[in-house]
């Protein structure tokens, strides 16, 4: 999951209309996937630190919690009917979301399309 993680920053980096969205952006937001913790530290739209947790004196904004098979499913090119959206995630019961819940609807573009950067891109045919 670190590498998906570190996949996920290292695509931010290469996006600069992704970062312009995100430019207002400097929180800190906890991922948590099967117990394990990734603090992504958000500085004006980059990951500027990635941090494994468990950590007490990390302080975050707000956590989104799931499962790595749910993680899987929904960074494939065509995700299952709930598992195409973080909210669809919730709805289902396979994820959830703590915290400053305002502070994610104000950034909730960015943060979706952040956390989709993994997701595999379909293969155009021609």
């Amino acid at each position: 999951m670190l590498d998906r993680m570190k996949q996920m920053q290292a695509a931010l980096d290469r996006l600069p209309h992704l970062r312009r969205m995100g430019a207002l952006f400097s929180e800190t937001v906890l991922i948590k996937v099967d117990g394990q913790e990734f603090y992504l530290v958000f500085e004006k739209g980059r990951i500027a630190q990635l941090l494994e947790g468990p950590s007490k004196k990390t302080p975050y904004r707000f956590s989104f919690v799931t499962d790595e098979d749910a993680f899987e499913e929904f960074w494939t090119a065509t995700p299952k009917p709930g598992f195409h959206d973080i909210f669809a995630m919730v709805k289902i019961g396979r994820a959830e979301i703590m915290g400053d819940i305002l502070l994610l609807v104000k950034n909730l573009r960015f943060l979706k399309e952040v956390l989709a950067l993994p997701r595999a891109r379909r293969e155009v045919v021609e």
